[in-house]
C-alpha cells in the first residue's frame, strides 16, 4: 500500500517545531515535563547541559533534580514546587544549583501546570541559567554600598570641616566668621531695638603662656570661655576671634548702664583663679564696648576693638566705650590710607619670599610672595600695619599689582643670575578678579607657563560667586596660572566652593596646624582636609609649620608641601637670589629678615 505523503499543513507544522527547537536550543532554555505521579522528569538536551549530566536520556530520576539543589536552596524549592502542586497553579522558583565539579550556579525555573491526556497532574516548564544576572546585581549591589559608605564618610567629613570653619577648635566658641554672620543678621532684623559689642582680651595672657606653657595657655582660654559663657544672658552671643580675644554680641538690652553691669560681672568672674595642676593662674579682662545708641550699627566690631585697643592702653582691667575720641583715631586709620596711597605711586610695596618645601624631600617647591612697606622713615613695615587699612580703602587690588609688578621683576633678575627659580605664589584680592582690564593686564604681562600661582586671600564666598568671577578664574588658568585657595578651614572658602572651582592647591590655616601635634580632634580635621583634596585632586600646603613636630605630622597624613617659621622667614630678593642661585643649592634657609 503506498504511502501517503505528509499533507502541507503537516509539514508547516513539523518545520515549525524544528524552528521552535533551534530557538529554545540557541537560547539556552532547557525544557522539562514532569507527571507529579510518578518519580522521573522528562528533560530535553539543554536540560542536561544546564545540570551539567553528562547524559542525553528523556527521561531522568526526580532524584537527579533534588540532588543538584545547594542544600540551603533545597527546603525552600521542595516547598514551592509542593505549594505549585496544591494550588495547581505556576510555578515559579529561583535557586542555586552544584555543578558535579562543585561550581554552584544560579538557575531560574518556570511552569504551567495541565492535566495530560490521561488525567494526569503534571507540569510543564522551562529552566535557564541566571548566574552572570546574580553575579552582576551582586556586584551592583556591593558598588552601591561602598560608593554609600563612601558617601557617608565623605559627608561626615564635610559636617567635621564646616563645624570647624565656623566654631574654634579650642573652646568650641563660634569664631570670627560665625560672630561676623550672626552680627549681619542682627544688623538688619527690625526687631532688634538695640544692639552691642563687647570686645574682651585677657590680661597677663602672654606672661602665663610664656611661664607656664601652652597648655597652661589653652586652660585659661578654655575655663575663660565657660566662664563668659555663664555669665550672657539669652539675648547674647560669645565667640572666640582671636588668640586671648573673645567677643559678645548683645541685643534687645535696657541700655549702657546694662552694659556696664555686664561687663563688670565678666570681669568678676575671669578675675577668679584658674586651677592648673598643682598652680593657681591669675588673669583678667579688658573690655572695650560699642553700641549703636540710636546711630548705625554697621561698625560696631570695628568700633568695639577700637574702644579694647583704648583700654589695654590706659592699663589693664579696664572697662572703656568707643568715642568720638577714638573716631579721631578712625581718620587717623584715613590718613594712613592716604600715605599708603602714595607709597604705592613711589613703589614702596615691595615683595618678601617665604620659601615653600616639598613635605618628602624638604626641597624647595616653591615660594610665596608677601607684601611688605618699605617706608622712607619708619623702615619696612609689616602687612600688620596697612593691609587692613588698605582694605578698607579699596586699596588691595593695587597692592596686587604692584607686588605682582615686583615679583615679575625678581623672576628676572634671578634667572639672568643663572637661578632655577621656583614658582611663586602671589596674592589676589577679592575686588581684583572681578576688573574688567584684569585678564588684558594679564595677557600683557607675557607670565610664563608656571611661573606663577594666584593666591584667593580675601572672604570669597565661592559658593555665591558669579558667572564673570568663575569665568576670569577660568581664563586665569588657561593663562598657565595656578589657583591656590588660602586660610582653607577658617571660614574663607567653603567645600562647595573648592569642588567648583577645582584649585591646583589648597593652603591649610596655620590655626589648624599650630596644636596639630597635641589635639586629636585638629589632626583629626586637618586629615579631612587632606583627604578630601586628594579626592578632587588638589595639592595641599599646610601655612604655619613652626616646629619640626608640625613638619613630621603634616607629612605622616599626606600634606605635599610645607611653609612656616621653623623652615624660613620670609626674605628680600636679594636674599632669595643667593638661596637659589646654582653656587649655594646647598646652603641655610634664609633668617629672620621681617616677619
Amino acid at each position: 500500500m503506498p504511502h501517503n505523503k505528509p499533507t502541507r499543513s503537516e509539514r508547516e507544522f513539523q518545520d515549525l517545531l524544528r524552528r521552535l527547537e533551534l530557538a529554545l536550543d540557541a537560547s539556552q532554555i532547557g525544557v522539562w515535563e514532569h507527571d507529579v505521579r510518578k518519580s522521573e522528569i522528562l528533560w530535553d538536551a539543554q536540560m542536561h547541559r544546564i545540570y551539567q549530566t553528562g547524559q542525553d536520556t528523556r527521561a531522568v530520576p526526580t532524584s537527579i533534580w533534588e540532588d543538584s539543589i545547594h542544600p540551603d536552596d533545597k527546603e525552600r524549592a521542595f516547598v514551592e514546587f509542593d505549594d505549585a502542586i496544591a494550588r495547581r497553579g505556576a510555578y515559579n522558583s529561583e535557586f542555586r544549583i552544584i555543578w558535579p565539579n562543585g561550581e554552584i550556579r544560579h538557575l531560574r525555573s518556570r511552569a504551567h501546570f495541565f492535566l495530560s491526556e490521561e488525567g494526569a497532574p503534571s507540569f510543564i516548564g522551562a529552566e535557564w541559567d541566571v548566574t552572570a544576572d546574580v553575579e552582576l546585581n551582586a556586584e551592583l549591589q556591593r558598588q552601591r554600598m561602598v560608593a554609600e559608605a563612601r558617601a557617608r564618610a565623605l559627608e561626615e567629613s564635610n559636617a567635621r570641616i564646616e563645624y570647624a570653619a565656623e566654631h574654634d577648635y579650642l573652646t568650641g566658641l563660634p569664631n570670627r566668621r560665625l560672630a561676623d554672620k550672626r552680627l549681619g543678621e542682627l544688623h538688619g532684623d527690625k526687631s532688634v531695638s538695640s544692639l552691642a559689642v563687647l570686645h574682651l582680651d585677657l590680661d597677663q595672657f602672654k606672661q602665663i603662656n610664656d611661664s607656664h606653657g601652652h597648655s597652661a595657655g589653652d586652660t585659661v582660654l578654655r575655663t575663660s570661655a565657660l566662664r563668659i559663657t555663664a555669665g550672657i544672658p539669652a539675648n547674647g552671643m560669645v565667640a572666640r576671634v582671636g588668640g586671648d580675644e573673645f567677643v559678645i554680641i548683645l541685643w534687645n538690652f535696657a541700655g549702657r548702664e546694662e552694659l556696664e553691669r555686664i561687663a563688670a560681672d565678666l570681669q568678676r568672674r575671669l578675675s577668679k583663679k584658674i586651677r592648673f595642676g598643682q598652680e593657681l593662674l591669675q588673669s583678667g579682662t579688658s573690655i572695650g564696648i560699642a553700641w549703636n545708641n540710636g546711630r548705625s550699627s554697621r561698625n560696631l566690631l570695628t568700633e568695639s576693638d577700637l574702644a579694647l585697643f583704648h583700654a589695654k592702653r590706659l592699663g589693664r582691667n579696664r572697662i572703656e566705650f568707643f568715642s568720638r575720641q577714638l573716631q579721631e583715631d578712625l581718620q587717623s586709620k584715613r590718613r594712613l590710607a592716604e600715605e599708603l596711597k602714595l607709597g604705592l605711586e613711589r613703589g614702596e610695596i615691595i615683595p618678601y619670599y617665604q620659601i615653600q618645601l616639598d613635605a618628602k624631600t624638604r626641597e624647595i617647591a616653591g615660594l610665596e610672595a608677601l607684601a611688605r612697606w618699605a617706608h622712607p622713615e619708619k623702615g619696612v613695615l609689616s602687612p600688620a600695619v596697612f593691609l587692613k587699612v588698605a582694605d578698607e580703602a579699596g586699596l588691595a587690588a593695587q597692592i596686587d599689582a604692584a607686588i605682582l609688578g615686583k615679583v615679575l621683576e625678581d623672576r628676572l633678575d634671578w634667572q639672568n643670575q643663572g637661578a632655577t627659580v621656583p614658582r611663586v605664589a602671589v596674592n589676589i584680592s577679592g575686588p581684583r578678579l572681578f576688573d574688567p582690564a584684569l585678564l588684558a593686564n594679564l595677557e600683557a604681562l607675557n607670565i610664563p607657563q608656571g611661573a606663577l600661582s594666584f593666591e584667593l586671600v580675601e572672604t570669597i564666598f565661592l559658593d555665591d560667586s558669579d558667572d564673570r568671577l568663575l569665568a576670569n578664574i577660568d581664563r586665569i588658568k588657561t593663562m598657565g596660572i595656578d589657583i591656590e585657595i588660602d586660610d582653607f578651614g577658617s571660614g574663607h572658602a567653603s567645600l562647595i566652593g573648592l569642588a567648583r572651582l577645582r584649585p591646583k592647591r589648597l593652603k591649610i590655616d596655620r590655626q589648624l596646624v599650630n596644636n596639630i601635634v597635641e589635639s586629636e580632634e585638629q589632626h583629626r580635621v586637618v586629615s579631612s582636609i587632606i583627604e578630601i583634596a586628594k579626592a578632587l585632586n588638589v595639592e595641599v600646603i599646610a601655612e604655619g609649620v613652626e616646629t619640626e613636630g608640625h613638619a613630621e605630622v603634616l607629612t605622616a597624613i599626606g600634606c605635599d608641601t610645607l611653609q612656616g617659621y621653623a623652615l624660613g622667614y620670609p626674605a628680600p630678593a636679594a636674599d632669595i637670589a643667593r638661596l637659589i642661585s646654582p653656587r649655594a643649592r646647598n646652603h641655610a634657609t634664609p633668617g629672620a629678615s621681617g616677619r
